[in-house]
């Protein structure tokens, strides 16, 4: 179900029109799958097998407090599932309902903490095709419109290039040591909103 008043239509440069709306609990099965089709597909090349694995076991997945929040969006075209991402007034950084990292119940301050951006995945069939970019942009315009001027996010690695040519910059590289013992690596951004 779409809530009023948050529906926005983005035409790509294919001409395919994307509906971008808040996800409800009910798609958070669709988005959990298409998050592990999304990392198994898009992440090769930049994570071992053995890495994407553990990711989306202890890292990868909806965060149901964004969907709560009604700050996770989902991206689609007709009846196909092209994406999902949100943006977060929380401190949590990244991480899905199986392991948050940050305070879920901290709420940040806009007038000098940045907003999340949280959970980026796209449907491999849909890369490159201005999906990620149409939600960057909602997320964006949402996060201003409630006050912050600067955003923060972690990102995989494959996700460092198309952040970096939207506007983000490299803050520092991290290695999360998940669980089951596997070192994974990320990298933390800021974009500055100031300007926008």
């Amino acid at each position: 179900m779409h809530r009023p008043g948050w529906t926005l239509v983005v035409h790509a440069t294919n001409a395919n029109a994307m509906d971008i709306h808040p996800a409800t609990r009910a798609d958070i099965p669709a988005l959990n799958a298409l998050i592990v089709r999304s990392a198994r597909e898009l992440s090769r090349g930049f994570y071992d097998e053995s890495e994407t694995e553990a990711a989306i076991r202890f890292v990868f997945g909806v965060d149901t407090s964004l969907v709560d929040d009604g700050t996770y969006f989902v991206v689609t075209d007709g009846p196909a599932l092209l994406g999902c991402g949100g943006w977060s007034r929380r401190r949590t950084l990244y991480g899905g309902d199986q392991r948050p990292v940050g305070e879920v119940a901290d709420l940040l301050d806009p007038s000098r903490d940045a907003a999340r951006i949280r959970a980026f995945f796209v449907a491999p069939e849909a890369a490159r095709r201005g999906v990620g970019r149409a939600l960057l942009d909602a997320c964006t315009r949402a996060a201003m419109a409630a006050g912050f001027r600067r955003l923060e996010l972690m990102a995989t690695l494959p996700g460092v290039p198309f952040y970096a040519v939207n506007g983000f910059v490299e803050e520092e590289q991290v290695v999360d040591t998940l669980p089951d013992g596997t070192p994974l690596r990320f990298v933390r951004m800021t974009r500055d909103l100031s300007a926008h």
